[in-house]
């Protein structure tokens, strides 16, 4: 596209973001003409439809649409027919008097002397808007129209889709994203008035904070006894020195006591690393009311029936949308948010956010996340700290000591954070519910949730790699930034009910989020659609009904591994009674093996070993060129019934994002950007290769693996090529022969010495 066409096409869409349609529709109008370019003219074109629109010129509106139900592209001439049904009904009398707005939300920053956006606040019981979209990597699916780059729209609203696009996207929506650059939102009423819902048990929640806390404690204690006995036995080698006999003592009751008080002042020590690390500040409550009045309505009210004082508000300077919440007691509680989710949020989408952090409040699970949160911020630092002295160590045999240290932190920060995360899972269902009763907007969580999700890719994809700030804060965010990836960046190529198909009916998904910090986002929404269904309300989302059709032998070989612990015990038990028998008969005499008991820990490694190997064949299968599939992504997302075992051969092109340096030397942060979307990648690394994965960070390559579809989709790498013909081997295979072997081994040498 000739440069002052282009410029001519941005310049009539900001004009219509600003409001400007007589000159949209001056800008627009050659483009909608020329016969040169489709694209361009079909993106006028639907400009102008809106331009014409919001003017009041109905006819030209709809005379522009009849010429869009004669294109070529049948998806738009669907867009262009639901366009024209609507704009003939907005002539009758009744219609011409309602102003609809539709709102863009950008995902990037408006350029520094552009206007200032105004997002319509409304009370809690005004009609929201009927319809609302927002971009999502457009400036990738139509580089001529940044569309990506406008901070907001306005847009005459389209209805709601009646009938799928066959094999396309799904629903018009999507037809709409993939030629417009938008998403969709059905903006689902809220409702009126409703009847609370029934009291869930907190039980549960309750034991599984109490059971985080000991299980906290459990670990620091293991770890303070290794390190205390690492440095007296250092100590002891040394010579002219003495063990420290302190490092001799028990240090469970001083720990204990440690972390009781902790919990206590965990709000003003978090206030000063939050502040210190990343730049908190105090955020008044009237600037909170100049994005979301709702929001100040819900945490006035809320606390005054509860009798609480008002939690103090504080703001992190980041442009991915979170929120969290620390403090020991409800009268010194903190709510942090983002400059980002008050930017890419709307006004009931933001109450609805704040109202699951008074849910934490509530329901008392903040305090122990507080103390977690307490205990990993440093942790992490460090980890970032050492991380970055090998940076700057330029000698490899200096440098492997700090890569050594630096990621024995990474794996103490891990074991930390994964003491919470059956917590950090289950507390977000309770907050969920608390946010939707409060508010009586469940469909407006719904949108805060995808959003959050959208924001959070988009800083990824911005920034290329994973931010310090999304690492360390992500257990206490309502969403986790690795299930973003995929979710936020998918949403051109396919319906969101598509992709969380999965979450909601596959029958085996729970057990893929064993390791998740946070629980399916399908399985979230559907309970929100539930209580939207409750009150008789539309819902946000639609999902099927039935359950997807999975094999049990599949799932069985998925998990055949850690099915062969409990038939290690079995074995180990039919081990045990041979034995008691050959002594009771006289045949054999072992009495000093199966008196040991210690041969029960070798059966259980045989059994791993065992059932690693007979899952090994059908995990990585080998990679053909006549099975690979290519620009596959969109299909592999939409499938609800596979398994991570199904190991589908891929081979896609793409930008691989991640950390640089010794920070990523266990390659935790690699993600692959490719034109559908943002997938994470799993490497290992293979001694003695001279390419690194870290040299092609920031590079376009051809990723060829396995993909896996589970809670967080990925892809299992078999080769990482560049253009230039640079190949990174990455050996999942051998590993795993190399893992059961080992495990094999040593399970023999428990079972024979005893």
């Amino acid at each position: 596209m000739p440069s002052h066409a282009k410029s001519s096409l941005e310049a009539g869409l900001v004009a219509l973001k600003q409001g400007n349609y007589q000159t949209a529709i001056a800008q627009l109008e050659p483009i909608a003409s020329s016969q040169n370019h489709a694209t361009a003219s079909l993106q006028a074109q639907v400009g102008l439809v809106m331009a014409y629109a919001r003017c009041g010129e109905v006819p030209k509106a709809i005379a522009i649409s009849q010429n869009l139900i004669e294109s070529n592209n049948p998806q738009v001439q669907e867009w262009a027919t639901r366009a024209l049904e609507h704009l003939t009904k907005r002539k009758k009398p009744d219609q011409e008097s309602k102003n609809v707005e539709t709102g863009f939300v950008a995902f990037e920053n408006s350029p520094p002397d552009s206007p200032p956006v105004t997002t319509p606040i409304t009370s809690t019981l005004e009609e929201k808007p009927e319809d609302q979209v927002i971009e999502a990597k457009s400036d990738e699916t139509l580089p001529m129209v940044p569309l990506g780059r406008l901070k907001a729209t306005v847009a005459t609203p389209l209805p709601p889709p009646a009938t799928p696009l066959n094999g396309f996207m799904g629903s018009v929506t999507r037809t709409q994203a993939k030629l417009f650059g938008v998403i969709y939102w059905r903006q689902a009423q809220r409702a009126r008035a409703w009847q609370p819902l029934r009291k869930p048990k907190l039980i549960p929640l309750r034991l599984l904070s109490a059971g985080t806390f000991i299980a906290l404690f459990w670990v620091m204690r293991e770890i303070l006894k290794l390190a205390m006995g690492f440095i007296n036995l250092t100590l002891v080698k040394l010579p002219y020195v003495e063990p420290l006999q302190l490092l001799y003592h028990d240090p469970t009751q001083l720990l204990l006591l440690v972390l009781v008080i902790l919990i206590g002042v965990s709000p003003w020590l978090l206030d000063l690393l939050l502040a210190n690390l990343y730049g908190q500040r105090e955020f008044p409550k009237d600037v909170l009311n100049a994005h979301s009045r709702e929001a100040v309505r819900v945490l006035q009210r809320c606390c005054q029936q509860r009798h609480w004082p008002l939690p103090k508000l504080r703001i992190l300077p980041m442009a991915a949308p979170i929120i969290l919440t620390y403090g020991s007691l409800p009268r010194n509680a903190r709510i942090v948010v983002s400059q980002g989710l008050l930017e890419q949020l709307a006004d009931d989408e933001i109450a609805t956010i704040y109202a699951t952090q008074l849910g934490h409040i509530a329901h008392w699970d903040f305090a122990v996340m507080s103390l977690l949160l307490l205990v990993t911020l440093p942790t992490h630092k460090l980890y970032q700290q050492v991380s970055a002295l090998g940076d700057k160590i330029s000698g490899k045999i200096w440098r492997w000591p700090v890569t050594i240290l630096a990621s024995l932190i990474y794996g103490v920060w891990c074991l930390l954070t994964g003491t919470a995360l059956w917590l950090s899972r289950l507390r977000l269902y309770y907050s969920d519910r608390v946010a939707a009763e409060i508010t009586g907007n469940p469909n407006a969580l719904i949108r805060a949730l995808l959003k959050i999700a959208i924001g959070i890719a988009a800083d990824i994809e911005k920034q290329e790699y994973t931010s310090w700030q999304l690492e360390s804060l992500n257990l206490l965010t309502p969403v986790s930034h690795q299930q973003s990836l995929s979710l936020g960046t998918i949403a051109s190529n396919l319906s969101f009910e598509s992709f969380l198909k999965w979450d909601t009916a596959n029958p085996y998904r729970q057990w893929f989020t064993i390791n998740n910090s946070h629980p399916l986002m399908g399985d979230r929404i559907e309970r929100l659609c539930q209580i939207a269904r409750h009150w008789h309300l539309d819902t946000e989302l639609h999902f099927p009904s039935e359950p997807s059709k999975v094999k049990r032998q599949s799932f069985l070989l998925q998990i055949a591994p850690w099915l062969g612990i409990p038939l290690g015990i079995v074995f180990a038990a039919l081990v045990w009674l041979t034995w008691q028998l050959a002594f009771a008969l006289k045949f054999l005499n072992l009495k000093w093996i199966y008196e040991d008991w210690s041969f029960i820990t070798g059966c259980l490694l045989i059994g791993f070993s065992i059932g690693t190997v007979m899952r090994i064949n059908s995990f990585f299968p080998d990679i053909k060129p006549a099975t690979v599939q290519t620009d596959c992504l969109p299909n592999l997302l939409a499938d609800p019934c596979a398994l991570p075992i199904d190991s589908i051969s891929v081979r896609i092109v793409g930008k691989l994002l991640g950390r640089q340096g010794t920070s990523n030397s266990l390659a935790q942060d690699l993600i692959l950007q490719s034109s559908a979307g943002l997938v994470k990648l799993h490497h290992v690394s293979w001694l003695g290769q001279s390419v690194n994965h870290q040299d092609l960070i920031g590079r376009q390559i051809i990723v060829t693996g396995w993909f896996r579809r589970g809670a967080t989709p990925w892809i299992d790498i078999q080769t990482l090529e560049t253009q230039s013909g640079k190949t990174i081997h990455s050996p999942h295979p051998i590993w795993s022969i190399f893992l059961a072997v080992a495990a094999q081994a040593w399970g023999a040498y428990v079972f024979l010495s005893g």
